[in-house]
């Protein structure tokens, strides 16, 4: 059999490569949806702002450099895991029993490769280790003292658990368990409607799309809870073309598999990212008795933001390096697709 064909099918294929256009890097994030605004003092949203700037700046360096999207994403939640602002890293939420216990996700959509902490007390960056499973274990998740373990092995930095605390939380976790004592319904539910979890989504300049989560979970969680942030296609999800990490009530992120169910709906629908954003945030997911929000990323740059609570921590950088924040419902922040 000749081997003609074929060469020119490999010629050609190098020249689609060679000529293809540049792709214009993105980079998503948000903090965390239930945001209110009788509940934050000015101080607190100049810092929220600072900090969102800050992570954008970070992760668009690592855009600009050329580095990829998985790398972006975890500069920029790494920032935010280090500012007590977020439920996620240093000032994370308490569960019942005074501890903080940290989860994250990540996952690379070139490769759908995938991985995820739970339950871990001791590292500093969770959304590191989650990145450490992905690239230098076979599997997608580690949970507990397992993942610790791993983390000391991969030299990622491990911290006194009072590391975590801030006094803000703490107060937090003591209003839950009063209101839990005098019997008011769904009290601890209640009190985790201010979550913090924290996302990135990007998009590099090779067109390869990245999503990565961060939390400390809900105040006053119990029984070792886990939510949807670190299970991929509930609060975390990338694919070719398509790349979300949510913040809500987790328990009908994973109910519906949000993550993923946003992106079929990209990929199998046809929908914008805002489209199948909104109809599963602000439409599925509601009609379940769930709120909170997500950001959406698309291979063709097109942003969601879709959320249901009085406000969400968000903001997006593109090419030119120029952050763009809102917190509130009422906020305009321009994006592309919309």
């Amino acid at each position: 059999m000749s081997l003609r064909p074929a060469l020119v099918l490999l010629l050609m294929s190098v020249a689609s490569v060679a000529t293809a256009e540049p792709v214009s890097p993105v980079l998503v994030i948000h903090g965390g949806a239930g945001v209110e605004r009788a509940g934050l003092s000015p101080e607190q949203e100049r810092a929220a702002r600072s900090a969102l700037r800050a992570a954008l700046l970070k992760g668009h360096a690592e855009l600009a450099a050329g580095h990829a999207a998985v790398e972006a994403t975890a500069a920029a939640i790494t920032v935010l895991e280090d500012d007590p602002t977020f439920n996620a890293g240093k000032g994370a939420v308490f569960t019942h029993d005074g501890r903080n216990e940290l989860d994250a996700a990540l996952m690379d959509g070139a490769t759908q490769r995938a991985g995820a902490v739970a339950g871990v007390q001791r590292v500093r960056n969770p959304i590191l280790l989650a990145r450490a499973v992905m690239e230098h274990s076979p599997h997608v998740m580690m949970v507990g003292q397992g993942a610790e373990a791993f983390a000391a092995e991969q030299g990622i930095a491990l911290v006194d658990p009072a590391y975590f605390r801030t006094e803000a939380r703490w107060q937090q976790l003591q209003r839950a368990l009063k209101e839990a004592a005098a019997g008011q319904a769904h009290a601890d539910l209640e009190t985790a409607r201010h979550f913090g979890t924290v996302g990135a989504v990007a998009l590099d300049g090779q067109g390869r799309l990245a999503a990565a989560t961060s939390t400390g979970g809900m105040t006053n969680k119990r029984y070792g809870r886990v939510g949807d942030s670190p299970l991929i296609g509930a609060g975390t999800w990338a694919d070719s073309g398509c790349a979300v990490s949510g913040t809500g009530w987790g328990e009908y992120y994973i109910r519906t598999a949000a993550a993923h169910e946003i992106c079929a709906r990209v990929r199998l629908g046809g929908q914008s990212a805002r489209q199948a954003g909104e109809q599963v945030i602000n439409e599925l997911i509601p009609a379940m008795g769930g709120n909170g929000g997500a950001i959406v990323l698309t291979a063709d740059g097109q942003i969601g933001l879709p959320f249901n609570t009085q406000g969400m921590y968000r903001g997006w950088i593109g090419a030119d390096g120029v952050p763009h924040l809102a917190i509130f419902a009422d906020e305009q922040i321009d994006v592309p697709g919309q």
